[in-house]
């Protein structure tokens, strides 16, 4: 009867097994080399470099940046630099976004205004935190192909607006924090002005030298904390109300 028993059980794992094409195969033994890059890319270039919360640990172990990544950069999406994603633009270094995810200090009742939406990486690291997230992009192709990515994965809290990041999403202000994922020449007085008494901004600032900047409002005015030296794409915008945004547009 044990015999028969093992038999059985034995055949229906051959059976399940049949029924997974080659593909399929390497589908699953990529992505646990995926997930194994993700958890190492955690371990050594996050926690190793200071960043201590949790959530913001939980966020980066669980949002798959492979899926954000084009196709032929998967095998380098947990590489410790930025990538390329087209347009000029690029998805940040991982320890970055870590690292400014951190800063604002976020809660799950937080709401975000995250300028430069991108492929969409650190909205969806937001996302997994805080309450709603306000994504701007000035690059329409991004904006949509964005949009279509994190509805996709289920983040249902993370609403994208193709538009001019200098001017906000001032329907939905004010907001607890601001994430500023491309550079200004210098901190834009219309996004202070959609931050909270007590609200945070973090944001690189510069042209040639940057450096990233955190801005805490008060009820007495703004203070400034420089972090760290940073390299990021320039911040652009239109140049007249009802002009299309202007960057470089080629993928």
């Amino acid at each position: 009867m044990k015999r028969k028993i093992r038999m059985n059980f034995l055949l229906s794992i051959m059976c399940l097994l049949l029924s997974f094409t080659a593909g399929e195969f390497i589908a699953i033994a990529e992505n646990g080399a995926l997930d194994e890059m993700r958890e190492k890319m955690l371990e050594e270039q996050i926690v190793a470099r200071g960043i201590t919360d949790k959530t913001v640990l939980d966020a980066m172990s669980s949002v798959k940046r492979h899926l954000f990544v084009p196709e032929n950069l998967i095998n380098s999406a947990y590489s410790d630099c930025p990538l390329p994603i087209g347009y000029g633009q690029t998805i940040s270094q991982p320890y970055i976004v870590a690292y400014m995810t951190e800063q604002i200090q976020p809660k799950d009742q937080t709401r975000v205004l995250e300028i430069g939406t991108g492929c969409g990486y650190q909205a969806a690291v937001l996302g997994k935190i805080v309450k709603d997230v306000y994504s701007v992009e000035i690059l329409k192709p991004l904006a949509d192909s964005a949009r279509e990515r994190l509805k996709k994965l289920g983040y249902d809290n993370v609403h994208v607006k193709y538009g001019d990041g200098y001017k906000g999403w001032e329907e939905y202000a004010p907001f607890d924090a601001i994430v500023i994922t491309a550079a200004p020449p210098e901190v834009p007085e219309e996004l202070i002005d959609q931050l909270k008494i007590g609200g945070k901004m973090i944001v690189p600032v510069g042209s040639f030298h940057q450096e990233l900047c955190l801005i805490e409002k008060t009820p007495e005015g703004v203070n400034k904390k420089t972090l760290l030296p940073v390299r990021f794409v320039p911040m652009v915008h239109s140049k007249q109300d009802g002009e299309e945004p202007n960057p470089d547009t080629t993928p």
